[in-house]
């Protein structure tokens, strides 16, 4: 594909709560078209499909490789899913943008990035929080503040406890850690890199899925990140990075904000806004496309070597804090 002004066909696996928002901000790309809905029950797609204007609906997974009319599909799954659904995809020679977290491990991951580097054909991790002005300002800022010495993030909400549903559900890969921890240690990554020394604990829930998790991260240039994450209680969903001359802040919810500040210490301040009428997945689909049209086979912003690392990070993090899904361990 090298047309520059073409439209970029997306098809959906899995219409969840996410999917529904990423549909929403799908439908405000003019470069983008939703075509296609894969549930495992055909009336879930139908519904779905017809009310964000899609025209191919499909009753399993595995069917939306079928589609005449699809440049790329959106797996929007659990976790437990997406290593399967993915190479669904991949071999089909159909492009993949991929919920987070990846996967359940490493080993998934590794598999679904040497498939997608074989076959030729374009992946990458919806880490939605990459591709937002936001992030792309904080790069912007970081080597204005010097060395960094302390990173501070949390991401915390208080989840219905109902111990049957997929947060709760260890063989659905339930637990704090993949589904909100990964963005903490996310940014430590993004700003840091790999740490020399992890330190992990978590609280378990009856179901023996981490509900609440505290790491520690040092690495060798000297600086530390300290990582919440729970679903026992909202947080402030902030972020700080102090450094040698200043402070960058992104206030709640950091992840998703508008606006990042930093202060320096000389008593110099500025905030940076950056308004959108989008949940914010916008900008992770529009980068995707632009991807596609200039055949490129992974993103430069977030790489798959990116997704990698990060995979191997939350499985250290797991060890150290005794977090096991034996299903996949």
């Amino acid at each position: 594909m090298t047309d520059h002004t073409s439209i970029i066909r997306w098809g959906i696996i899995a219409p969840g709560k996410i999917a529904h928002k990423f549909a929403q901000d799908l439908a405000k790309v003019p470069s983008a078209k939703l075509i296609a809905v894969a549930s495992r029950d055909l009336g879930r797609a139908t519904a779905f499909g017809e009310q964000y204007g899609a025209k191919y609906f499909y009753g399993n997974y595995a069917q939306i490789i079928n589609c005449p009319e699809l440049d790329v599909v959106y797996v929007a799954s659990p976790h437990i899913g997406h290593h399967e659904q993915t190479l669904l995809c991949i071999n089909a020679g159909i492009p993949v943008l991929c919920e987070k977290a990846f996967g359940i491990n490493a080993r998934q991951v590794n598999e679904m990035v040497l498939t997608a580097r074989t076959q030729k054909v374009f992946l990458m991790e919806a880490l939605w929080s990459r591709f937002m002005p936001h992030i792309h300002k904080l790069l912007e800022l970081l080597p204005s503040i010097g060395h960094v010495h302390l990173l501070k993030a949390d991401f915390g909400f208080k989840a219905e406890i109902d111990l049957t549903k997929r947060l709760f559900n260890k063989a659905l890969g339930g637990g704090a850690l993949l589904d909100i921890g990964i963005y903490p240690l996310f940014l430590s990554y993004l700003v840091l890199g790999n740490p020399s020394r992890i330190q992990a604990t978590a609280q378990f829930t009856a179901t023996n899925v981490d509900e609440t998790d505290g790491i520690v991260l040092d690495y060798n240039s000297g600086s530390r990140a300290v990582l919440d994450c729970t679903l026992r209680a909202t947080t402030r969903c902030e972020a700080f990075i102090y450094g040698e001359y200043g402070t960058i802040s992104i206030p709640s919810r950091w992840h998703e904000s508008k606006s990042v500040t930093v202060s320096y210490y000389d008593g110099r301040t500025q905030t940076f806004v950056f308004e959108r009428e989008t949940h914010g997945y916008d900008y992770e689909i529009e980068a995707v496309g632009d991807c596609l049209r200039n055949n490129q086979t992974e993103s430069k912003t977030w790489t798959l070597t990116d997704s990698q690392l990060l995979m191997h990070l939350l499985d250290d993090v797991r060890q150290a804090a005794g977090i096991i899904y034996e299903q996949w361990d």
